[in-house]
């Protein structure tokens, strides 16, 4: 028997008042013969959240004797007494568990007493399956905040308060079972009072992992952009408070890797910093000391209220009010702006003290992963920020914000990291240990680990040199973390994705996955689906079974396989990769589909304006002989064609932002048009008798009415209007065709907050049930999970 961490004091010294009963006193002393003993197995996320503190407070409030501790699967616990205190107790276990604890199962047996003698919290157990979750990072908790504030308290403005219920997690961890040796604080020994708090079961520190103080924990530095230390502590804030009101850049070292701050009102700091981090047009992430401050410049709902001001602490794509003190460079043409409130001390201590709202960007060059290291930050960050605000406490793994955004009443993460990751999707499926490596944008990778998906934070493109490292690193934490081996690797079909290269370098069996069945199987996980759906899987880009690219499908599928039921009409993407940073090549090929020569005869439509003839003549030649021109049924590229026809951009500075602007230019409008669509059968192949023929939804009656209303002068915001709407009539239709009740939503085309909530409308009203993403992204970044899931399932796609 292993010995206890934390020993309760003889219960023949009790004090009066205590919580121990006196010796003889307690219902539970072994020879009772009302003593039962009470076995408790414990999974979900109950590490890491004061859970083991919590039992020992009711145990020892009930009089109850035994032991908790923390295990590589969950919390074990054994408490003896008589059988109506032991079911009190087990009762209690769930209703009133600590806050940011969820359990996934609890496993309970009664026994024959032991005799065991007041009540303790022993040495964690790192044997058995690694199988415990993992618990994010939780934003700073209003208890700890009021002490970072006030001034007779030990812990005034120091920067790494945290206690059970809030602080860094995931970022520190190295190993389950969640204790101080398993993270990057065990090199920080505790002070003697940190040390009473950490045993004192009364105390909110109680086994609180990453407990410190300002004698005994992190400190914070400010260097010059050689590494020189410039300032130290609280002086290392208030020079890094004053360099920011001069226009300063500075790397701020947080939870997962570091960010660029600038002051937001500072437009041309803003702009120093977009050119110095090659960072065009993307939208700036805001952070600001307080709901109210966000106001002032956004208009915010109850529920984008209740979210900016959760433990998650996400950044909340709000609604931009005109007016305001944002500097225009932060988000360029852009109507939302993306903002989070502080979620560590340090954060909200440097925000009290500029009272104004900060660019906060992910300390990165454009395509490369977060900096989470200050040593890297120096030599990776150099020639971007002017100073950096470092600490010691090191980093485990990288871990950048989330993003979300309200949709139809709830949340919607569009990017899943801070305060999401890693915690699991439930797996039904009972399968041996699978990885998937997700896709080639916006990648995260996805474990099986038990009865649950681990899947991992928002890694990013694989663009770079960086980023290849940033995933392969995840990869292998992954597998140390869950002392996992996996026994399955799950990818992408496209045989250039460096995920897709990455398998096959593995010797393992290899699962590849349709990238669009992907998205379908994911949302299907995520709202527990099993059985038959009908699939809307719409976004940019996919490798398709007959060697197209597909974006536009509409997929009959299950788990395990599907079938190609519908698609949106192809066209041809002039210039193959440049077509997705050109929307005006969109245009061209949709234009040339429709209307064939007859195309380059358009020269009043914006897309063809601005090209010399010989450029034309050239595009002209590539669409004739079908040189470098892939054949797409993307929507993804049919909002970029659209957006190009309706004068909108040309050419785009990053991925959506053609099609983004065109869902902006819906504010305001309320029409209730849409323009045409039709639907015909398309081509299937020899087994065809056994299967549903295909349904081709065809834009060219839309087309053909889009360009008479832009040549009428009618406004884009009219346009974009009548184009979602008669998207979501097509989805209905298709449904209708396709006779199936449930309808799935899934790929980055829902991330489209009009497009999503016109088609859940529409089809509810037509008698379809509609399920679509909540906390797994319907971009590229939930493909993981969808692809572990179709593994587990044994996926057989058919076209």
């Amino acid at each position: 028997m292993q010995q206890p961490s934390y020993q309760n004091r003889d219960r023949k010294g009790a004090a009066p008042g205590s919580p121990f009963p006196r010796e003889g006193e307690g219902l539970g002393v072994r020879g009772n013969s009302q003593c039962t003993r009470l076995r408790v197995q414990i999974r979900g996320a109950v590490q890491g959240v004061g859970y083991r503190p919590f039992v020992y407070r009711l145990a020892t409030e009930l009089g109850l004797h035994g032991w908790v501790l923390n295990s590589a699967s969950g919390v074990f616990i054994e408490v003896e007494g008589p059988r109506p205190l032991l079911e009190q107790f087990l009762l209690r276990l769930s209703r009133e568990k600590p806050p940011r604890s969820f359990i996934q199962s609890l496993e309970s047996s009664f026994l024959d007493p032991c005799g065991y003698s007041g009540f303790e919290i022993r040495e964690s157990d790192g044997g058995g399956d690694k199988t415990a979750l993992v618990l994010p990072d939780i934003a700073t908790c209003p208890e700890c905040l009021a002490e970072v504030f006030d001034r007779n308290n030990r812990r005034f403005l120091y920067p790494f308060t945290n206690c059970t219920i809030c602080g860094p997690r995931f970022s520190i961890i190295t190993a389950l079972p969640y204790d101080r040796p398993s993270t990057t604080m065990r090199g920080f020994v505790m002070c003697e009072r940190c040390r009473r708090e950490y045993h004192d079961p009364l105390d909110r520190r109680f086994h609180a992992q990453p407990n410190a103080c300002s004698d005994c924990g992190p400190q914070l530095e400010l260097w010059n952009d050689a590494g020189r230390v410039l300032a130290k502590r609280e002086d290392a804030l208030l020079r890094t408070s004053a360099a920011l009101r001069e226009g300063k850049i500075v790397a701020v070292k947080g939870i997962g890797g570091f960010h660029l701050m600038v002051l937001a009102g500072d437009e041309a700091a803003v702009a120093r910093l977009r050119e110095r981090k090659h960072r065009e047009e993307k939208p700036l992430a805001l952070m600001y000391s307080s709901v109210d401050a966000i106001r002032c410049d956004c208009e915010i709902s109850e529920l984008e209220a209740r979210l900016l001001s959760s433990a998650e602490a996400p950044i909340v794509l709000l609604q931009r009010r005109s007016g305001g003190n944002v500097a225009p460079a932060v988000a360029p043409g852009n109507s939302q702006l993306g903002v989070m409130l502080p979620y560590t001390p340090l954060h909200h201590i440097l925000l009290r003290e500029l009272n104004a709202p900060v660019v906060a960007t992910s300390g990165n060059l454009s395509d490369e992963p977060i900096c989470t290291d200050e040593r890297e930050a120096l030599d990776r960050l150099r020639g971007i920020a002017d100073l950096l605000l470092v600490h010691n406490r090191p980093i485990a793994r990288h871990v950048d914000d989330s993003v979300v955004r309200v949709m139809l009443g709830r949340e919607l993460v569009m990017r899943r990291a801070r305060g999401y990751a890693p915690l699991p999707v439930p797996l039904k499926e009972h399968a041996s240990v699978i990885l998937a490596v997700g896709a080639h944008l916006k990648n995260t990778v996805a474990l099986s680990a038990g009865a649950n998906v681990f899947i991992s934070q928002h890694i990013g493109d694989l663009e770079t040199t960086q980023a290849l490292e940033a995933f392969r690193g995840v990869i292998d934490s992954f597998k140390t973390l869950f002392e996992a081996t996996p026994e399955r690797i799950a990818c992408d079909l496209h045989p250039d994705y460096l995920s897709t290269k990455y398998a096959r370098e593995q010797a393992l069996p290899l699962s590849a996955v349709q990238h669009h069945f992907a998205h379908v199987v994911s949302c299907m996980a995520e709202n527990e689906l099993d059985g038959q759906v009908l699939g809307v899987s719409w976004d940019g880009t996919g490798f398709g079974l007959d060697g197209t690219i597909w974006g536009g499908e509409f997929l009959l599928a299950s788990r395990a396989e599907f079938t190609r039921v519908g698609h949106l009409r192809t066209f041809r993407l002039t210039g193959g990769s440049e077509a997705i940073k050109e929307p005006r090549r969109c245009a061209i090929g949709v234009l040339y589909e429709v209307f064939g020569e007859d195309a380059f005869d358009m020269k009043d439509l914006a897309p063809l304006k601005g090209w010399g003839d010989a450029q034309l003549g050239v595009i002209r030649r590539m669409l004739r002989q079908g040189l470098n021109c892939p054949v797409t049924s993307s929507a993804g590229r049919l909002f970029d064609a659209v957006a190009a026809l309706a004068g909108g951009r040309q050419r785009v500075n990053f991925e959506g932002q053609a099609a983004m602007e065109l869902e902006f230019a819906l504010a305001g409008e309320k029409t209730e048009e849409a323009y045409p669509l039709s639907v015909r059968e398309g081509l299937t192949d020899g087994d065809a008798g056994q299967r549903p023929a295909v349904q081709v939804l065809d834009w060219e009656p839309m087309v053909r009415a889009v360009i008479e209303d832009v040549l009428a002068g009618t406004s884009v915001g009219r346009i974009s209007a009548k184009f979602h709407n008669a998207l979501a009539d097509g989805i209905v239709e298709l449904a209708r065709r396709a006779g199936q009740q449930r309808v799935v939503l899934s790929g980055g085309c829902f991330q489209n907050r009009y497009l999503t909530e016109r088609a859940v409308t529409r089809l509810t009203a037509a008698g379809f049930r509609p399920y679509w993403h909540q906390r797994v992204p319907p971009n590229d970044g939930g493909i993981a999970l969808g692809q572990l899931v179709a593994a587990a399932n044994g996926s057989k796609p058919r076209q």
